[in-house]
């Protein structure tokens, strides 16, 4: 079994309802459902401590796929095998690919409010929401780049269709989650979503995962990017 709890390495459990939990870093104190075996709570802000840097990252880059900027996010400290910083990253991805493909957004606005967003999306929503925080994210990017709020007309249908596409995608494969194959497919879904209705071409590469050995849930050939395709 591989590491899971970022404090004793010990694998999480999943608890039946909400009990007030300590996080082990910053000591707050909230409810949550998750925690290791060994009773360790990680807040979602502790979990995902030094997500901005993908701002950085994002500005700097010049390409227009989203797959090869969210790899390079991947490969950061920040990020873990699984957690609530996915939900930032895959929309973070789509906006930078967005603008250097020649959509039209002012890319630091977005990703400060993709930041703000993404991040209100907790941990676990994939199994106790029933909708993934990856696919989630890129409901967020099209409601980012065509200004939605509640109040829209097409722009709000769009925001929730592209959120359906993605979810539905995700769901296809079934569970148990992977963050990493659920960003892939939630990605892919937004790059075909994207061209079909903004006429921006994101690019597109093919996905074969490099990080099934660290999941101890890996769905092995059932998943659409294992290597044994390959």
């Amino acid at each position: 079994m591989n590491d899971e709890c970022i404090i004793c390495k010990a694998p999480l459990e999943y608890l039946e309802k909400d009990t007030e939990m300590e996080c082990a870093i910053c000591h707050k104190k909230e409810n949550s459902r998750t925690r290791c075996v060994n009773g360790h709570y990680v807040c979602d802000e502790c979990h995902t401590k030094g997500i901005d840097t993908i701002i950085g990252l994002c500005l700097s880059t010049e390409s227009a796929d989203p797959i090869e900027i969210i790899k390079m996010m991947m490969d950061k400290p920040f990020c873990h095998m699984h957690g609530p910083e996915h939900h930032v990253m895959v929309g973070s991805a789509l906006l930078a690919a967005y603008k250097n493909a020649g959509g039209e957004i002012d890319l630091k606005e977005a990703l400060l409010e993709m930041q703000s967003r993404g991040k209100s999306v907790p941990g676990g929503a994939c199994g106790f929401w029933g909708a993934c925080g990856a696919g989630i994210s890129t409901g967020m990017f099209v409601s980012i780049i065509t200004k939605a709020t509640p109040l829209s007309g097409e722009s709000w249908g769009l925001s929730n269709l592209m959120t359906s596409r993605a979810l539905l995608e995700i769901g296809k494969i079934g569970g148990p989650r992977c963050c990493k194959r659920d960003s892939y497919l939630a990605i892919l879904a937004a790059i075909d979503f994207v061209n079909e209705h903004f006429g921006i071409s994101m690019h597109k590469q093919k996905i074969t995962c490099s990080h099934h050995e660290l999941n101890n849930q890996c769905i092995g050939n059932r998943c659409p990017f294992s290597q044994a395709g390959v």
